[in-house]
């Protein structure tokens, strides 16, 4: 059976959804796949604002890797969001979480040195906070909704499916992506 999980960084929206020009979608969908992922929470705070030389790197880094894993042709990155401020949050949806380690812990990668000067510039001096979580997601542990959006979020990660039918609460939802192994495509 075909995985529901996609790269769909550079992907758009399912042609068979309300589509306006802009990329909004006109109508309630939902996140779906009947495989498990992982959802990766991270992000920096910037503590003492006037040193610029201590947060920008950390924040140049983040963008370094996103670019390298957006280049990789078998990345497992599935897809990203991310928030800006004093405190940023990035939302990363991953292929598994043997993917994400395996990414972090390759010395090639631009994940290793970007910690090292992490640690040896800053470390725990208090000018810049970091900090992730990360959390294994199995099918009918989660449930989304979209209305009037982009492609966005997990929806973006996995497959966009209309909310209508068994999909049209979150009860629904929840439930859809624990039994199903395909997306519904019905109409209410």
């Amino acid at each position: 059976m075909p995985s529901t999980i996609k790269n769909t960084i550079a992907d758009g929206p399912s042609p068979d959804l309300k589509t306006q020009p802009n990329g909004i979608i006109t109508e309630r969908v939902a996140a779906a796949t009947d495989e498990d992922f992982v959802v990766f929470l991270i992000g920096m705070r910037v503590n003492k604002p006037w040193k610029i030389h201590r947060w920008l790197p950390v924040a140049l880094a983040m963008g370094r890797m996103i670019s390298e894993l957006k280049s990789m042709p078998n990345s497992d990155l599935l897809h990203v969001e991310s928030w800006g401020g004093r405190s940023t949050i990035m939302v990363q949806y991953w292929r598994s979480f043997e993917a994400l380690e395996a990414y972090a812990k390759k010395p090639e990668n631009e994940h290793l040195p970007a910690w090292a000067q992490f640690n040896r510039l800053i470390s725990s001096n208090g000018d810049v906070g970091i900090w992730h979580e990360t959390y294994r997601i199995k099918p009918g542990d989660f449930e989304a909704v979209y209305n009037n959006m982009p492609m966005f979020g997990l929806a973006k990660a996995t497959h966009c499916v209309p909310a209508s039918g068994s999909r049209k609460d979150a009860r629904g939802r929840m439930d859809a992506n624990k039994l199903s192994t395909a997306p519904e495509h019905e109409s209410s």
